[in-house]
């Protein structure tokens, strides 16, 4: 039985590392859930709409990613990145859809990092060729979004964002 002087020093690391913004535990690492779905309408670079194995039509915002917006005044390069990811998943495309540690954004979208192939290991080298988030901040038309606890794939779509920036790709070859 632990003693009341160990409970009071357990709770005193406990509270300061999450004050630090660390995770003293950590639950057990869970598979991913990756669902099969097909597009059935584009809204713009970073949204589309869904349709799911049970037949529900799903509006979908890509975890990680912010493109220029196309509504009320659009943003330079919005149109393009909205371009962009409809010509990267014509309707009708099958795509897999992963989640992560929230499932909708507080507009109650679900949220997903959008697979153009079914991820088998989920690195980087895969991220990189088969995930439309990680494409689309490749060829410049989105900047990373980080929205803790959604960060499953925070480091990676860093990398592709300053890959673009550095090779002035899309927006980051706009002169101001």
């Amino acid at each position: 039985m632990l003693s009341s002087r160990r409970i009071v020093i357990a709770c005193a690391l406990i509270l300061g590392a999450l004050i630090a913004g660390c995770a003293p535990f950590r639950a057990p690492a869970e598979a991913p859930v990756v669902v099969s779905a097909v597009v059935i309408r584009h809204t713009d670079g970073d949204t589309a709409w869904f349709r799911l194995a049970d037949g529900t039509g799903e509006k979908v915002r890509f975890i990680g990613i912010d493109t220029p917006e196309t509504a009320a005044g659009p943003e330079p390069l919005g149109e393009e990145a909205s371009a962009y990811t409809a010509s990267a998943i014509p309707i009708g495309t099958r795509v897999w859809l992963e989640y992560d540690a929230e499932l909708r954004d507080r507009h109650g979208r679900l949220l997903a990092y959008v697979w153009l192939e079914r991820p088998l290991s989920g690195d980087a080298g895969e991220v990189r060729e088969s995930m439309l988030n990680a494409r689309i901040l490749l060829d410049g038309y989105a900047q990373t979004l980080t929205i803790p606890p959604n960060v499953a794939y925070a480091e990676v779509l860093s990398a592709c964002q300053v890959e673009a920036r550095e090779a002035q790709r899309g927006l980051w070859g706009l002169s101001d």
